[in-house]
């Protein structure tokens, strides 16, 4: 897929020629999951996959889009429209990015926009930030605000947070519009600064897998907003602003204390897996920085565990994927994203590639289910004018 194709298809769709071509990639999260909703620490990288979105500007104030994976033609957004809750489907997110863009009192034009993308939906790859980020730098590039990327991955949050009513924290649209080929991007997700980490698997003798289960349970989403209002509870019941401020050698106390009330005592096993999660994404980053890469391994398979036995947010099929691949001789495996399905990440050695590749599909094929989809990646570039 090239930004050739996505220009093409725009004049197909909007009988005109784009102004130009914006592209932004799905991402992995290496280690530090559902921390950026407590104000935490992230280590995300950019997928090789991306959404490309081919753009003409509007002197109307309107949006009419156009997806390639959408069937029934262009959808018309009315200035009229853009209120949080008058746009659904898949424009909800590009029409939430125009809608925070302008909120924030930045001049943007309406536009034509045609979406093409090669992120998988649904495996927890953030294809919806890879769309939001895309379709910020079009309409950015459009109006000509020069915003930061920064800047524009906190407004794509915003439109999927209020106008599309996904309580998603910072991570995916910073990733998706932020990291650097070659790096994981730690991320302090209240303060907003940011390490690009080197990490060349393919330099050490390793290799990135994700798979995708091809999987999603219907208890996601609401089991995520779950999560977070208990994490908040427990902040709360603790006297900390957010589970970030609980230092790892607080911990014990932390626990105790939740455990003498009733109230809170089932929250302990949220608390203890984001300050542990916390910590591991410390480690984790020493560790490519001293370059250690396979030592990571362990606390990748360790952040797994406590998404599956203390935050609950894993599934039959990830765990599958993860035991499979750890039994074939992987140095580690995790799931990444919200859970409850998607996808999982894997660092094996690269002479064990195969061999972790087809116990996986084993395992998969023994227990009935639909075969995994398998994909070697490398951190990659993130979001760019690319035409």
């Amino acid at each position: 897929m090239t930004a050739a194709r996505a220009a093409r298809a725009f004049r197909a769709a909007h009988a005109a020629a784009c102004d130009g071509v914006w592209a932004a990639p799905g991402r992995v999260n290496l280690i530090g999951e559902y921390t950026d909703v407590n104000e935490g620490f992230v280590m995300p990288f950019a997928l090789p996959h991306r959404t490309w979105v081919a753009a003409r500007a509007r002197t109307d104030g309107r949006l009419r889009l156009h997806s390639a994976a959408v069937p029934g033609g262009v959808v018309e957004v009315r200035p009229d429209d853009l209120v949080p809750g008058g746009v659904r489907g898949w424009a909800a997110y590009p029409a939430g990015v125009l809608w925070a863009l302008r909120e924030a009192g930045h001049d943007v034009p309406g536009a034509d926009l045609h979406v093409e993308s090669d992120v998988p939906a649904g495996a927890g790859l953030s294809s919806s930030a890879a769309l939001e980020v895309a379709t910020a730098l079009a309409l950015d590039g459009l109006g000509g605000a020069g915003l930061s990327r920064p800047a524009l991955a906190r407004l794509a949050q915003r439109a999927e947070n209020a106008f599309a009513g996904v309580p998603c924290g910072l991570m995916d649209q910073t990733a998706s519009a932020c990291c650097r080929d070659g790096h994981v991007l730690h991320l302090d997700t209240r303060h907003l600064s940011q390490r690009q980490v080197p990490f060349d698997p393919a330099a050490h003798g390793l290799r990135l897998l994700v798979v995708d289960t091809r999987v999603r349970h219907e208890v996601g989403a609401g089991a995520y907003a779950q999560r977070r209002a208990g994490c908040e509870t427990a902040a709360r019941a603790l006297g900390v602003r957010a589970l970030r401020d609980v230092a790892y050698a607080q911990l014990p106390g932390a626990l105790q204390e939740l455990a003498t009330d009733p109230g809170t005592a089932g929250l302990r096993g949220l608390v203890r897996h984001v300050v542990t999660e916390n910590h591991r994404v410390g480690e984790v980053a020493a560790l490519l920085e001293a370059g250690e890469a396979r030592a990571t391994g362990a606390l990748l398979t360790a952040g797994h565990a406590s998404l599956r036995d203390d935050f609950g947010v894993s599934c039959p099929e990830l765990d599958l994927v993860v035991a499979a691949a750890t039994g074939a001789g992987a140095l580690g495996a995790r799931m990444t994203g919200a859970g409850f399905g998607g996808s999982a990440v894997v660092l094996a050695e690269a002479a064990a590639e195969e061999t972790v590749r087809a116990a996986v599909a084993g395992a998969f094929a023994a227990a009935g289910h639909r075969a995994p989809r398998v994909v070697g990646v490398t951190p990659a570039q993130g979001a760019g004018r690319v035409a």
